[in-house]
């Protein structure tokens, strides 16, 4: 049996085609309207299985189109009976109803897990033929996220630190996101854990590697640019390599993001009933006193610019990361100063979220130190001056 997947995001055709190859079905994969129209030719598969969204070229510009495309190529052009199953992140109702009308058999919405989908497929053409073999294939709960997220994760001298396990959990289960490490110039193990990490899911993680120490504002800027070039990431956003901030909770900084029109999501550890936050004593009153100063100098409200989770759309991404910043450390209240700069006081307040962080837990042997914290206030003046 054969199954034809068109999706242009490539992080899950891989997963998709693993899956199903694995089950015994013969996969063949597109990345483009055009292309899938053809191996549907060529192929003759006993289902298709494709995305909504597939952006393609007009000219020398990327324009939306919709995986609609290929159903009245093949329902309507062709009049074929093939069976169509739609799995996608577009839930909009009638593009949904448009589609069941013109014939396609099921309409998935992700993020979904690998099981219901190949349940699905199932259900529609049945179980290949095992050819007289017995095929034993374990249960795959991995999920199918609604959009690709590329995140940035500085390291610095984090050999002792870093949290491969968890790290390499994530990139498994929650396919459709990318890690990627930026060793920035670690004088310790932290490369050759970085590559032992990436060799167990190098679909999934990848390394920048600078050769010498830029700081932390420095490591995120390359791996935010590394990402840009990326096409199939919808979304970039960064966290720290202690994972101070949990994944759950950036994957709810995800969530908000697509669900809304907001162009940055930025967590933020206010403490609260419900919440797990964290901070020593020293460390709440200093981090309280420095963020009286950085609302004043932004003049605008925001409770904590300097968590270290935060979410973007890609093209403020490659729009607010393009400069070096002025400070190595204080890049978060920099990037707010650029989007007020550039889109005005009025609407940078519609433009950005801060979620509150369900847990936060601040780590031992944190690269900042009470001294720096002192040093902070004149990079916040520099900052002023700067960005005047």
């Amino acid at each position: 049996m054969k199954i034809l997947a068109i999706d242009d995001q490539k992080l899950i055709l891989l997963s998709v085609e693993k899956r199903l190859t694995e089950i015994g079905y013969e996969v063949k994969t597109a990345t483009s309207i055009e292309t899938g129209i053809k191996l549907y030719d060529s192929f003759k598969p006993d289902l298709v299985l494709l995305d909504m969204n597939m952006p393609e070229m007009s000219g020398s510009e990327m324009v939306s189109c919709t995986g609609t495309e290929v159903v009245k190529y093949i329902r309507v052009f062709m009049k074929k009976n093939t069976p169509i199953l739609v799995m996608s992140g577009n839930t909009d109702e009638s593009l949904i109803m448009q589609n069941f009308d013109l014939g396609v058999n099921d309409y998935m919405k992700k993020p979904i897990s690998l099981d219901e989908m190949a349940a699905r497929i199932k259900r529609i053409i049945g179980i290949p033929a095992s050819k007289g073999m017995t095929r034993t294939v374990l249960s795959d709960t991995r999920i199918l996220q609604k959009n690709c997220v590329g995140v940035v994760i500085p390291c610095y001298n984090e050999e002792e630190r870093l949290s491969s396990e968890e790290f390499k959990n994530f990139a498994h289960k929650n396919l459709g996101y990318h890690l990627c490490f930026v060793n920035d110039g670690s004088n310790d193990n932290t490369l050759a854990v970085l590559e032992k990490l990436k060799q167990e899911n190098p679909a999934n993680i990848s390394i920048y590697n600078c050769k010498q120490n830029g700081g932390k504002a420095e490591a995120v800027r390359q791996g935010i640019l590394h990402l840009v070039k990326d096409e199939q990431l919808d979304y970039i956003g960064f966290l720290d390599a202690d994972l101070s901030t949990d994944f759950r909770d950036f994957d709810d900084l995800v969530k908000t993001i697509e669900s809304s029109d907001f162009k940055i999501v930025s967590g933020s550890r206010i403490s609260r009933m419900g919440a797990n936050i964290t901070k020593e004593s020293a460390r709440k009153i200093i981090s309280l006193t420095i963020n009286l100063i950085i609302q004043t100098i932004l003049g605008m409200p925001f409770k904590d610019t300097q968590c270290g989770a935060k979410v973007m759309d890609r093209e403020i991404a490659s729009q607010m990361f393009k400069k070096k910043f002025v400070t190595k450390w204080l890049f978060d209240v920099e990037l707010f100063m650029r989007m007020k700069k550039y889109f005005g006081k009025t609407e940078v307040k519609n433009m950005i979220c801060e979620q509150p962080l369900k847990r936060w837990i601040h780590a031992d042997g944190s690269k900042l130190s009470m001294k720096d914290s002192v040093k902070i206030v004149g990079q916040l003046a520099q900052i002023a001056v700067h960005y005047r």
